[in-house]
């Protein structure tokens, strides 16, 4: 374990060599990880942990995610079931559907929960906003959390990498006394690198904040912004697109990933250096508020309503299509159709 100490705040990350994974399959020698759901983190968490060895099996409807499970190599019987009998057959519950699935669902699940499982999340929406969901789990389970920072996709592939994906964790209720070890080898065995302690509340609320903001809604817009100005200012789509998107996501941003702002700030030029010092805190100012609204909307449940409302109706998927097909014929995303195979790595 490592702790670090940020402006007089310690906190504890626990790694991967406090927990290999012969320490992790003793903690979870019993257990039997029932995975309800075949989306993005079912399916990454569920491969690594069937890869790594963990007893694991899977709880789907008959339909597209148990054509690919099967795809896979779950084998319907020995570790592929409905959901009903997953649940039954589990003892750590991973409820991984959407959250409006996981509404939809709760009471055929709760129903199948028995005295000691463990019913396990990696969002906390479903608890957190239990007035919406209806999801109040029984006092005779444990609750856990394990959150990792990225998309399943990216579970699995830096999995398959040999990486490990940073992963937050909480417990909720312990009624078993270990749901803490539990929590923790379930996260190292799903693939996880160092893991950090949170709260079911505040998951969701930086989740759905940062899904919001940085992490898409507003890389998005800012994104669109500077294209359309350069593009209202005679540059050519190619230009444009490659100021804004191309040399931010290839060139300088992975230099933020690998060291920090700071030394990205080094390794460019004096006159990107001094623009970005100035330029700053203007964004910084002009966006801290809306930020800050975005998180009082998560705060008060409104984005949670506006969530479940949206993803209820009957022609949810019809308008998400639509709105995403928008997005696609954007022409900045267009220009990158065609620009992206033109990167060094995709030419033969």
């Amino acid at each position: 374990m490592r702790t670090i100490n940020i402006n007089g705040i310690q906190e504890t990350i626990i790694e991967r060599s406090d927990y290999p994974l012969e320490r992790c399959k003793e903690i979870l020698n019993e257990e039997v990880t029932a995975i309800l759901g075949y989306g993005p983190q079912g399916r990454g968490q569920g491969l690594n942990m069937r890869d790594q060895g963990f007893n694991v099996i899977l709880g789907l409807r008959k339909g597209q995610s148990w054509d690919q499970a099967i795809d896979e190599g779950w084998e319907e019987g020995k570790n592929l079931f409905s959901i009903e009998e997953a649940t039954e057959r589990g003892t750590i519950i991973q409820f991984l559907l959407s959250d409006a699935g996981q509404i939809q669902a709760w009471e055929t699940v709760k129903s199948y929960l028995s005295d000691g499982d463990a019913l396990y999340f990696s969002h906390g929406f479903g608890v957190v906003f239990h007035e919406s969901t209806g999801i109040i789990p029984p006092e005779n389970i444990d609750v856990m959390l394990v959150a990792p920072k990225g998309s399943g996709l990216t579970v699995r592939n830096h999995f398959l990498a040999g990486r490990g994906i940073n992963s937050s964790f909480a417990v909720h209720q312990d009624a078993s006394g270990k749901a803490r070890e539990r929590c923790i080898a379930t996260a190292f065995a799903i693939g996880s690198g160092h893991l950090f302690e949170t709260t079911f509340s505040n998951e969701v609320h930086s989740d759905l904040t940062g899904e919001r903001c940085v992490l898409m809604g507003m890389l998005q817009g800012a994104f669109l912004a500077q294209y359309e100005v350069l593009r209202e200012n005679g540059h050519s789509p190619s230009e444009a697109y490659n100021e804004t998107i191309e040399e931010a996501l290839q060139s300088l941003y992975p230099l933020v990933a690998e060291k920090g702002m700071d030394w990205m700030y080094a390794n460019c030029s004096t006159t990107a250096q001094r623009g970005a010092l100035d330029w700053a805190p203007k964004f910084h100012k002009a966006i801290k508020p809306v930020i800050q609204d975005c998180y009082n909307n998560v705060l008060s449940g409104e984005e949670a309503r506006i969530s479940i409302e949206s993803n209820s109706k009957s022609d949810y998927r019809v308008q998400l299509e639509r709105e995403l097909e928008e997005i696609n014929n954007q022409e900045m995303w267009q220009a990158g159709k065609q620009l992206r195979p033109l990167r060094p790595e995709n030419l033969s």
